[in-house]
Formats: structure tokens, C-alpha cells, sequence
């Protein structure tokens, strides 16, 4: 009988700051991007446009004037560095 093969795994609980802090920094980075190419697109730049960054998954919301503006920014986000996915919660004044 091998003995080692019984012995009960410990349960790694420690937290690991490093990675954590990593991820953060590059939504952080990923989020001041985004509003940066918002804030500097002439198109759009005039619209209150909150951007919430998560590993990389950007979500958008606000009101715009118009659904062409909702695929314009969507376009121009994704063509943002750092950008995995957009989730699209903008509303379009005009239907």
C-alpha cells in the first residue's frame, strides 16, 4: 500500500495579492483607455458614457442619441488594447 496516495491534500487558502493587483491595474488601464477614446472621438465625445472594466470585459452604459451611435462606439471600443468583450448597455433616444 502506498501511503502517500492517502494522505489528504492541504487546501491552498492564501490569496495571491500579486495576481490580483495585476488584473486590476490592467482594467484600470483598459477603462482610462476606453473613456480616453470616447472623450477624444468627435462623434461621441459630448455623451455621459460610464465604462466598468472586468478581466478585460467592458461594460458600457448610458444614453445616446441614436442606435448608428450605439454601433459607432461599440466599433470603436473593440478597437480599444486590452478589450475582450463589450457589454452594450446603451439606450438610444431615438427608435
Amino acid at each position: 500500500m502506498i501511503t502517500a496516495c492517502n494522505k489528504p491534500q492541504e487546501a491552498s487558502s492564501q490569496f495571491e495579492p500579486v495576481a490580483s493587483a495585476e488584473i486590476n491595474i490592467q482594467d484600470d488601464e483598459v477603462t482610462a483607455n476606453v473613456k480616453k477614446a470616447l472623450l477624444l472621438d468627435d462623434k461621441v465625445k459630448g455623451f455621459d458614457i460610464m465604462v466598468v472594466t472586468t478581466k478585460g470585459d467592458v461594460r458600457l452604459t448610458g444614453v445616446v442619441d441614436n442606435h448608428n451611435q450605439i454601433d459607432y462606439i461599440d466599433k470603436l471600443v473593440r478597437n480599444v488594447k486590452g478589450v475582450h468583450s463589450i457589454h452594450d448597455e446603451l439606450v438610444a433616444k431615438v427608435k
